[in-house]
């Protein structure tokens, strides 16, 4: 089964990964089948080392008035991930607020992730909140360790009474990052998965140059739980992605730390007139401790040079 083996960097020193989000499928109606082939084109061109999917890849929310909502999740996430599989792709996921929403819990959907063959996918320690938080190691082509990728469960709502709108990685996950970071050799590179943006992802927007779009509100946590602290601290990562905000696309420097957005990749959920559904994509270079970025578009463009956003603040 793939998910024995290790995640190495090619013999030319690359490691490319797809970054899916969004993608919302719900019953395999003709959105969903939109969503499938745009992953399948992407995937064609891009031939990824490994495709991360952040979180929202099914959606078992509320829907209108006279439209069916998903009935088999287990299934929808199955033929949502079906791209990846059938080409024998290795892929990682976190969930996001939308997965488990009504129907399944969060444990449920990852008891059947992990039964994929292609799946790198962790259920991660059960004492920590969420289900989900894992790393997993890239070698180098000489077999030692030459960089890592976190994922985080960045939770769905609030469950703190008087604090509205959506939940926050929390200190214990932070914890464990923590730990695990000091562990590794301090010149290695990491990058940082999770679904919900981080507070900083409006502050990075506000203070420093940003290439790309926002065209919505970053709705992230009302608490800052201090996960951007811990990685500035730790000195490792050098890269987060995240979707949620379906036509935000843009990614700006912080204190040494790149915060990006996906492209969001589903038809089945809301979007805007001319920003095309897509895919970032990502490529690691082993020995450097920086990465290149770009986008694939449903219509075949490729976006290595967003637009330049200069700071309000």
């Amino acid at each position: 089964m793939l998910k024995q083996q290790q995640l190495t960097f090619r013999e030319d020193s690359t490691f490319t990964i797809t970054q899916f989000t969004d993608l919302h499928w719900i019953d395999g109606r003709k959105e969903d089948q939109q969503t499938l082939r745009l992953m399948e084109e992407i995937l064609d061109a891009e031939q990824p080392d490994l495709v991360v999917f952040t979180g929202d890849i099914i959606y078992t929310g509320p829907v209108s008035e006279g439209e069916h909502h998903c009935e088999e999740p287990l299934q929808a996430f199955h033929d949502a991930v079906q791209a990846a599989e059938a080409r024998q792709i290795p892929w990682a996921v976190v969930f996001g607020n939308h997965d488990t929403e009504t129907l399944i819990t969060r444990q449920e959907l990852m008891n059947s992730v992990l039964t994929f063959p292609c799946s790198m996918t962790q259920a991660g320690p059960a004492e920590l909140s969420g289900v989900g938080n894992y790393r997993l190691p890239l070698s180098g082509r000489d077999g030692q360790p030459a960089a890592s990728l976190y994922f985080f469960d960045s939770g769905s709502r609030s469950t703190v009474a008087q604090i509205p709108g959506y939940d926050w990685i929390h200190h214990d996950q932070i914890g464990w990052y923590t730990e695990l970071s000091r562990n590794e050799q301090p010149e290695l590179p990491a990058l940082a998965f999770f679904h919900i943006p981080l507070p900083e992802y409006q502050h990075v927007w506000e203070r420093a140059t940003c290439y790309g779009n926002k065209q919505e509100n970053v709705c992230c946590a009302h608490v800052n739980s201090g996960l951007f602290a811990a990685m500035v601290e730790m000195g490792n990562v050098v890269g987060t992605f995240c979707g949620h905000d379906h036509i935000n696309d843009y990614w700006g420097e912080l204190h040494g730390i790149r915060l990006c957005y996906g492209r969001a990749t589903g038809y089945n959920t809301y979007g805007k007139e001319g920003f095309h559904r897509g895919a970032r994509m990502i490529r690691l270079r082993e020995g450097e401790r920086a990465f290149e970025t770009w986008l694939r578009l449903a219509d075949g463009t490729v976006i290595r040079d967003q637009p330049e956003h200069s700071p309000t603040l």
